[in-house]
């Protein structure tokens, strides 16, 4: 009997001498990166038992990986391997004087690529050249909700709103239900509106252009900054696509809510900017995309920028375009060295 109590004594003695230390790893985390994938680590204590005298942990590890974005189709081209002066962030980029039809600077131009949301400029026009009533209500459905890429949405499915107010969406905050709702709606449906997309890109001269749905979700809608300088020169002749894609905020009323909208693009609230036309553009296999006209310098300039690296990289090759174009003349810019043409052309 003595010696089964001095056992139990010492047994909760050295329970008592536990290291506080023990206790704390159990809910310690190892973080390790490498360059293919991010891996974490997170080390616990799964078990303290008692020998004699010595006290034991034993710990366990589970590894949870991160699967690593998806390279973008300009990264597997190897396009990002491109110099250019300006040091952009962007594998392609074009911008062109509007009214001259100067190019001032060009980098793998003719490069077709997947071109995300800059997809609902053509949306956009499609609707707005068809003169439908933009006072018509139509109600968001399970048919509008993305099942490409799983995107949310504040629209929910039973939303009325006006065909204006989708539009202003759709270009202003690239409301992807919006999109589709304003396809959906077209007469004699989607099919019909894709068909009028790829038929309007065919009259613009976009010969490298092909949408398959109105929102840009899909990879397979693609095309090349020479076909979007077309379009974005004959959009931005529409008066009602400028003043939506470029409005800096947007309330609508959805029942007993009020929803309040901002624009994807901060340039738009720059007031360094005189912005007349925009769309901003994002899926992984896209990268960060813009298309503008802008009047910089004195003058109307078409930027498209596709491909970019980085959240806030296109804004940035933006700005590196506005600056580079203030600082040199408008009739005399250099042709520099790399990879990328810089140029003029006779129009």
């Amino acid at each position: 009997m003595k010696l089964l109590v001095r056992s139990i004594a010492l047994s909760v003695l050295a329970l008592a001498l536990i290291p506080a230390g023990a206790q704390a790893a159990q809910d310690k985390r190892v973080v390790k990166k490498d360059a293919q994938t991010s891996v974490v680590k997170r080390a616990r204590v799964s078990k303290t038992y008692v020998a004699g005298r010595q006290t034991v942990a034993k710990q366990s590890r589970s590894v949870v990986r991160v699967t690593p974005a998806r390279p973008s189709f300009g990264q597997l081209a190897g396009l990002h391997a491109t110099d250019d002066e300006l040091d952009l962030k962007s594998s392609v980029a074009l911008v062109i004087d509007q009214d001259t039809q100067q190019v001032l600077l060009s980098k793998n131009d003719s490069a077709v690529l997947p071109i995300a949301s800059i997809t609902k400029l053509m949306t956009g026009l499609v609707v707005s050249e068809a003169k439908l009533p933009m006072d018509e209500t139509i109600t968001i459905t399970q048919d509008d909700v993305d099942t490409e890429k799983g995107s949310s949405s504040r629209l929910r499915d039973g939303t009325a709103l006006t065909r204006g107010e989708l539009m202003h969406l759709a270009l202003m905050s690239s409301e992807n239900r919006a999109a589709h709702a304003l396809g959906r709606s077209y007469p004699g449906g989607m099919s019909a509106f894709v068909e009028a997309m790829n038929q309007r890109a065919q009259l613009l001269g976009m010969n490298d252009t092909r949408y398959v749905e109105p929102t840009g979700l899909s990879s397979r809608n693609q095309s090349s900054a020479q076909d979007l300088a077309r379009l974005v020169a004959t959009a931005s002749q529409d008066t009602l696509i400028s003043e939506l894609s470029t409005s800096p905020g947007h309330q609508v009323e959805i029942g007993r809510r009020t929803l309040q909208f901002s624009n994807t693009n901060r340039l738009v609230k720059n007031p360094a900017w005189e912005i007349g036309l925009q769309k901003t553009g994002y899926i992984s296999e896209a990268g960060q995309c813009l298309v503008m006209q802008a009047k910089v310098a004195g003058r109307k300039l078409i930027m498209v920028f596709l491909d970019s690296a980085g959240k806030l990289s296109r804004i940035g090759d933006a700005e590196r375009v506005r600056r580079w174009v203030e600082t040199h003349s408008p009739t005399g810019v250099p042709l520099p060295s790399g990879n990328a043409v810089v140029r003029q052309v006779n129009s």
